[in-house]
């Protein structure tokens, strides 16, 4: 009876040891009374983390940038209240996308098409990982997607992760959905460099939504249409196949914000504050300089209208199902180029 109890116990540690307990409403806590003064951040000893900076302003003098920011934090709260009705514990698959700086306190979840290469060479930076230079745009574009340079939360065990997500800084950054679709269809589909997502996903939609198709057409992938794509992305068999591409895979489902409780929400649109911000939090502002290069807000609209002139309004519809929770919880509103009457 003893042997068997103690099993039970065995069995029972070892599978809760593969379970990770979300607070979710993390952002509610009190973290500078969590932490005390001179609590180690990583290797860095610091008198206050960026979470405690964050959570420590003066309620009576606040920023209008901070205001802002807690703003988008209770909107973007309430909306999972409002529009997810199951909730789950994460896995380490939900955590790839989570990269971690234990220097400063930092876990970064970042989304294809959202600056998220001048985050991952500001990061390169901050880590360390290179040694220099300390200009981040000192840095090549593909050394910054390198894999294994900067560790994802999913690499840690479970009470490490655990120990992260209640202690350091969780940001993000969005952008307006269609917005980041048009960016990842040009970047990925109209760039004759891209032969290998001409090939792989190029090939595989002109087949299926094409036509007649030449084979030379067949056989590159490289000519994809905008409306070829939309009608991929709708066609029920392409999730049944794989996953989406980050490149085009909804922000809310690689950072999963309605399971974690982001600090910092920021947006391309105000990259360059929310950016700023950040750092000014992490302490590192006057050493490092987020190397803005977004484009016109205006503009990338008035690309995104031109670009779905193309499309039906029953395809537009589609796509907007599809997108919509990503505009629901990071508070954009729908389109007004948009047919979806």
């Amino acid at each position: 009876m003893r042997t068997a109890r103690l099993s039970r116990m065995v069995l029972a540690m070892c599978l809760g040891s593969f379970v990770m307990v979300v607070l979710y409403f993390q952002s509610n806590l009190k973290p500078a009374s969590q932490l005390g003064s001179g609590q180690t951040v990583g290797s860095r000893k610091s008198v206050r983390s960026p979470l405690q900076t964050l959570y420590a302003t003066d309620p009576l003098d606040p920023s209008p940038l901070h205001l802002m920011h807690q703003e988008r934090r209770e909107l973007l709260r309430d909306a999972c209240r409002a529009h997810t009705h199951k909730r789950r514990v994460l896995i380490p698959d939900d955590l790839k996308h989570v990269i971690v700086d234990d220097r400063h306190g930092l876990l970064y979840c970042y989304v294809p098409k959202v600056a998220c290469t001048n985050w991952k060479r500001v990061l390169l930076v901050l880590t360390g990982e290179l040694g220099g230079p300390h200009d981040p745009l000192q840095i090549a574009a593909n050394e910054a997607h390198t894999p294994g340079r900067l560790r994802t939360l999913s690499e840690y065990s479970a009470p490490e992760i655990n120990r992260r997500l209640r202690t350091y800084l969780k940001f993000l950054f969005v952008r307006e959905p269609f917005e980041r679709l048009v960016s990842a269809y040009r970047n990925k589909f109209t760039r004759s460099y891209n032969t290998a997502f001409h090939r792989r996903y190029g090939t595989r939609i002109i087949r299926r939504h094409r036509h007649e198709p030449r084979p030379e057409a067949l056989e590159r992938g490289d000519d994809v249409s905008f409306t070829e794509f939309v009608r991929y992305l709708v066609d029920p068999s392409t999730q049944h196949e794989e996953p989406f591409n980050e490149h085009w895979e909804r922000a809310h489902a690689l950072c999963h914000p309605c399971l974690i409780s982001y600090d910092v929400v920021g947006k391309y649109e105000t990259l360059s504050e929310d950016a700023a911000y950040v750092l000014r939090l992490a302490g590192v502002d006057e050493h490092v300089t987020f190397p803005s290069t977004a484009g016109n807000a205006r503009t990338t609209g008035d690309m995104a209208a031109d670009f779905f002139k193309s499309i039906s309004p029953e395809y537009q519809r589609k796509l907007y199902d599809l997108y919509s929770m990503d505009f629901m919880l990071f508070n954009y509103s729908t389109p007004a180029y948009l047919q979806l009457t």
